[in-house]
């Protein structure tokens, strides 16, 4: 049976610095890894900074987000921008359609990029709800008998 392997969480900068004094002043990886709370495959991660860049190098930390988000082109952001400035009255939908219009229909924007970069500009306020087709309110729920009196 295979051994079960222990989940050590990520480490402070704290963490870091305690697990490489203790291992300087002991010499004893083990018990640095024990003192920190660290796996030593953590240790050994961080010994090539800790011994090119000392401690400053251990308050660095490489995140783990996405570093490229996936943004649109400014141009084409504002393109969405002045279309609904120029039609106040077109939603999302329209305004992707026209832009694939003017591209010979290649979609390159989806309607709810659209929205996105117009909540972002401060020109998409969110509507009041939309009564479904058939329901006298806009929730589709009944009013209650409370309501009628």
């Amino acid at each position: 049976m295979a051994q079960k392997r222990i989940h050590f969480p990520l480490t402070t900068a704290q963490q870091r610095r305690l697990l490489f004094e203790t291992w300087e002043a002991t010499g004893d990886v083990a018990l640095a890894c024990r003192t920190a709370h660290m796996g030593r495959s953590t240790f050994y991660y961080w010994k090539p900074r800790f011994t090119s860049g000392g401690y400053a190098a251990l308050d660095e930390f490489a995140s783990r987000a996405p570093q490229r988000t996936r943004r649109l082109d400014q141009t084409i952001e504002q393109q969405v921008i002045g279309l609904r400035r120029d039609h106040p009255d077109w939603g999302k939908d329209r305004i992707a359609d026209e832009l694939a219009k003017a591209r010979d229909w290649t979609p390159i924007i989806s309607p709810n990029t659209v929205r996105r970069i117009l909540r972002d500009a401060g020109l998409w306020e969110p509507g009041a709800a939309v009564a479904k087709k058939g329901a006298s309110h806009p929730s589709g729920a009944r009013p209650s008998i409370r309501d009628k009196r």
